[in-house]
């Protein structure tokens, strides 16, 4: 069976450097009628669950450690019992949400992300890309089967993510982009953690 892209969007908060705002997140489902990856975890089990429906989760995959998309991936990890999958250079921005290995309630994920590795569900493959700079482990899945690439916060339609606040920073983002994401082919249509789908031949013209 082919695996294909489920999609939906929840609604909640983001919480960074004493400051809170609302925010709308996409959720991304990948596979097929039988199995399937999460990619990330905003807000709501129960509204990612309703993309997921019967399906067996094999991996939540975090983009990022930012709350908005890792909030619910233990409360996730649970109902699911899927492992959570994180690029360790986030565990600064990870126990700001859910603490360490030194705190008693702190929560850890499952699995280290690391850039090359590669991620198989429903006969396709997701390749992780390291892409530091919205956060130190920031991390984007190119999904060449099926043509697209999940960016996170790393790119949006109009450009980079955000590097105003803690861990984050501007010539980091944009070196990444450029080395990881406009090697990509130019059709290649981009899903972001916030808003619209774009391409990179689009967001190259953009950003050069």
């Amino acid at each position: 069976m082919t695996a294909r892209v489920d999609h939906a969007v929840s609604s909640g908060t983001f919480s960074l450097d004493g400051e809170t705002f609302e925010v709308d997140n996409n959720i991304w489902v990948v596979g097929d009628d039988t199995e399937c990856i999460v990619i990330d975890a905003p807000h709501s089990v129960d509204d990612i669950m309703a993309v997921v429906g019967d399906r067996k989760v094999k991996a939540i995959v975090c983009t990022h450690a930012h709350d908005d998309h890792v909030r619910v991936a233990p409360a996730l990890r649970e109902r699911t019992v899927a492992p959570i999958m994180l690029h360790p250079d986030d565990r600064p921005v990870w126990e700001l949400t859910h603490g360490g290995a030194d705190d008693p309630d702190g929560q850890l994920w499952d699995v280290d992300l690391a850039d090359g590795m590669s991620i198989e569900v429903a006969g396709t493959t997701l390749q992780v890309l390291h892409t530091p700079g919205h956060a130190p482990g920031a991390v984007c899945l190119y999904a060449p089967e099926l043509g697209c690439v999940f960016t996170g916060d790393t790119l949006f339609s109009g450009g980079p993510g955000a590097t105003g606040r803690s861990f984050s920073d501007r010539p980091t983002i944009e070196a990444s982009i450029r080395a990881k994401l406009f090697a990509l082919p130019p059709e290649t249509v981009v899903h972001t953690g916030h808003g619209d789908d774009t391409t990179i031949a689009a967001e190259q013209a953009l950003l050069g």
